[in-house]
């Protein structure tokens, strides 16, 4: 016998039509929902006060809406000298980017392709440098660079205190432990294969590295890349404690120079921040694919 169910079909959803979500994924949206308000409202706070006039946020307060200008950029701009401290900058972060992904690419590799008792210990010093809190080697790093002399041909300053290689080689040694971190789990990855058939062809160590893992690794350097140019573009603590010369403070640390003595500007502070701040979002817009993509790398099999 065959069992004839009585129960009348369902009628099937429209097409358009959205099921209802969940309690519990409803809860999850709000909450992302209002993580990504909060996360944004300093911004957003920020450039609509840097459009403002402080004349009229003094008579209305901040929490109204008028006395719109732009005025704020263009004082901000002249003031600050923001043209000559974005050239500092660039001169600061573009070779100690290029540096720190080459010299944690080395070390990476090292620890990747070749297995020594001492790879463990190798990576935990080179992690150990982000461990330590930077103010604890102030005053050691400041009395040795007050020291150490600069040959004429690679700066105008005579120490290596108040110079841009100073800067270089602080962010350089604060940033190699993490990226030779993530490369080296990155490399780990690999084929082995591939350094096999390198070798079979007598391809030197050399070859393996510069010829075979780094174009492999084009999307974790990207990744590493769009955060250390961000972290060594918006740093500040160092070149405000080894630099004296305002001509070459990167333009993070020349923000000051929109503070008065005995007065602030907040609108004129707030421009200055937002000009600060663009350059970092145009350059993770324009490296986002190869962001992502860096990070995403391995979340997944198949």
């Amino acid at each position: 016998m065959i069992a004839i169910s009585t129960r009348e079909p369902t009628a099937a959803a429209p097409a358009g039509r959205r099921r209802p979500l969940r309690p519990a994924r409803l809860v999850l949206h709000l909450f992302l929902g209002t993580v990504a308000v909060g996360w944004l409202f300093p911004i957003l706070w920020a450039v609509l006060t840097s459009l403002r006039s402080y004349q009229y946020t003094a008579a209305h307060g901040y929490v109204s809406l008028g006395g719109w200008t732009v005025d704020n950029y263009v004082t901000a701009w002249r003031t600050a000298e923001f043209g000559k401290h974005f050239l500092n900058s660039v001169y600061i972060t573009v070779p100690a980017v290029l540096l720190t992904l080459f010299l944690a690419s080395c070390v990476a590799f090292v620890i990747a392709r070749f297995s020594w008792r001492v790879n463990l210990v190798l990576l935990g010093l080179f992690t150990a440098a982000n461990l330590l809190p930077q103010q604890a080697l102030l005053i050691p790093l400041f009395r040795m660079f007050t020291q150490i002399p600069l040959p004429s041909w690679m700066s105008d300053s005579e120490l290596l205190y108040d110079s841009y290689w100073g800067l270089i080689l602080v962010n350089v040694a604060f940033q190699c432990g993490f990226c030779v971190f993530v490369l080296s789990n990155y490399m780990k990855a690999l084929p082995h294969d591939l350094y096999e058939a390198a070798m079979v062809d007598g391809a030197s160590v050399w070859r393996q590295y510069w010829q075979i893992t780094m174009p492999l690794c084009r999307p974790a350097l990207a990744a590493l890349a769009t955060l250390e140019v961000t972290w060594i573009y918006n740093e500040f603590f160092w070149a405000t404690v080894l630099m004296r010369s305002g001509d070459k403070f990167p333009v993070t640390s020349s923000l000051n120079n929109l503070r008065g003595e005995f007065f602030t500007d907040n609108n004129l502070v707030s421009a200055g921040s937002v000009l600060v701040a663009i350059p970092t979002l145009v350059i993770f817009f324009l490296l986002q694919k190869q962001f992502v993509r860096g990070l995403t790398l391995g979340a997944s099999k198949g």
